[in-house]
């Protein structure tokens, strides 16, 4: 009924009947929208069903707002919002990510790919500020700004359909101060901006090489970090960390030319927002692998996990969150999500004889499994991979900054500890053979399809030496690169767990 209700839509405004209709989004969509592409004549349009009315007016309002500013989004040809259906401009079947699969190469992306996204970036402050001065916010859904109930949804939505689901513990009042803490300094963003919600790769097509933008009908007002962050940090999108920055770099360039930019306290937030997009998203993938129980949506997992790794290594936020650290720091080593993702991959695979850069997989990969711990407290960590072996180095030997004062209240990540140890020759010596050991192993290993590895470093307190060993050899394993590493500073992530205790 609701197919004829698009035909007549088609009919009424092409003045040509309907000759064939087709599916453009099945069962693997998150949206709950039907989407079909009818043809009859020489005309195509896209026609969309759905039941949600708020939800369908403030797509149509804000397209056709945004084209009377002359942006590239489609044009609207006909809507029936009594049956949830409107009819709209056919863009054709190229989505920037299909694109970017399409012309990479591992970290290798082609120039015309890269082209595409600058302009991406280059467009979005026309919608963020130009656009979004004028814009009806009354017709906003579910909420008309990015306010503290928007991210209160966002946050505990990661909390309980991903946490919760995926078994990562956390200490829930602890976790729950935490987000009263980030939600407090995200407002302190400026936030009189349109927000597009969904600013990802899947919601721009590529026309005659040109982008045209979909799926804003969330929009709504906020801070201009969020819709930036949501694009360069877009999980199976997987952009390299040198490419995300020199895109961000060319959006601030181009937002110049609609306000006056102060970069210093635009990155004050930015991190911030790159942190609540990716809980956002992790608790979609929840909400529908874990929940629902559509198991692609699991496939995305471990690319959110990979962003999560190079956050936790290379992003500092100007506020503490340390029950929202240990979180992410359980994730990123958790086996239970490392062996889902890579359950859902294997049968996204045999689903498609072909493999994209979009099912590249951990299964395919060498996990290396480093560990800091204390011999005095709890020994070795047990392996739960079933493979049973590896390296337990004891560190014991070498010099000891915790018998120091001036390094007691430090671990084996902070400055002065590192420039300790890195005098020490017996230090490097004994790293070096470290190093080779393992390098050997990982080669035979891949050569014989081997898919873990675990490497251990212990220290008396599991709090110097230890530490600064493993961040080392992780470091040198992921500049050599063909192995996932994954990294735990087991003693350490206990006296962060008591900090929050206390």
């Amino acid at each position: 009924m609701s197919i004829e209700v698009l035909k007549k839509l088609f009919e009424r405004h092409f003045h040509s009947p309907v000759e064939q209709v087709r599916p453009l989004q099945g069962q693997l969509g998150g949206s709950g929208r039907t989407i079909v592409r009818l043809e009859g004549g020489n005309h195509s349009a896209i026609g969309i069903l759905y039941d949600v009315r708020e939800e369908n007016v403030a797509f149509l309002e804000f397209s056709r707002h945004f084209r009377r500013y002359g942006l590239p989004v489609p044009e609207i040809y006909a809507d029936d919002l009594t049956h949830g259906a409107y009819l709209e401009e056919d863009l054709g079947d190229t989505t920037l990510f299909e694109f970017l699969v399409k012309n990479r190469s591992g970290e290798d992306i082609a120039p015309a790919v890269v082209e595409a996204y600058r302009k991406v970036v280059a467009t979005l402050p026309r919608f963020q500020v130009e656009a979004g001065r004028d814009l009806n916010y009354k017709v906003c859904y579910p909420r008309s700004s990015f306010d503290r109930q928007s991210i209160a949804w966002d946050l505990n939505y990661f909390k309980y359909y991903f946490l919760r689901l995926a078994g990562i513990p956390f200490n829930e009042q602890a976790l729950e101060n935490d987000f009263s803490r980030l939600t407090k300094f995200l407002l302190t963003a400026p936030r009189d901006f349109f927000l597009y919600r969904d600013f990802q790769s899947r919601n721009v097509m590529l026309r005659y090489g040109q982008p045209v933008f979909l799926d804003y009908q969330g929009g709504r007002k906020g801070a201009l970090q969020y819709d930036i962050a949501s694009l360069l940090y877009d999980a199976k999108a997987d952009l390299p960390p040198a490419l995300r920055q020199s895109l961000l770099d060319h959006y601030l360039e181009a937002l110049k030319s609609y306000i006056e930019v102060d970069r210093e306290a635009f990155m004050q937030h930015y991190y911030a927002f790159v942190y609540v997009r990716i809980m956002q998203a992790l608790g979609a993938y929840g909400f529908r692998g874990f929940y629902e129980r559509k198991a692609h949506f699991l496939q995305s997992v471990p690319y959110a996990l990979k962003n999560v790794r190079w956050l936790l290594e290379n992003a500092t936020l100007p506020i503490a969150l340390p029950a929202l650290t240990a979180a992410f720091r359980s994730i990123v080593a958790s086996e239970k999500l490392l062996a889902l993702a890579a359950e859902s991959e294997k049968r996204g695979a045999a689903v498609s004889p072909e493999k994209s850069q979009e099912q590249a997989t951990l299964a395919d990969t060498l996990t290396v499994r480093i560990f800091s711990f204390s011999f005095h407290r709890d020994g070795p960590p047990k392996d739960e991979t079933g493979h049973g072996g590896g390296f337990i180095f004891d560190v014991r030997s070498l010099p000891n900054p915790g018998r120091e004062e001036r390094f007691k209240a430090l671990t084996g990540k902070d400055a002065p500890v590192i420039d300790y140890l890195n005098q020490q020759e017996s230090v490097h010596e004994y790293l070096s053979h470290a190093v080779s050991l393992v390098d050997a192993s990982i080669s035979n290993y891949q050569s014989r399809g081997f898919k873990n590895l675990t490497v251990s470093f212990g220290c008396t307190g599991g709090q110097h030496r230890s530490v600064f060993l493993a961040e080392q050899l992780a470091k040198h394993l992921r500049a050599t690169g063909g192995t996932q590493v994954v990294l735990r500073h087991v003693e350490l992530e206990k006296m962060e767990l008591e900090k929050i205790g206390k």
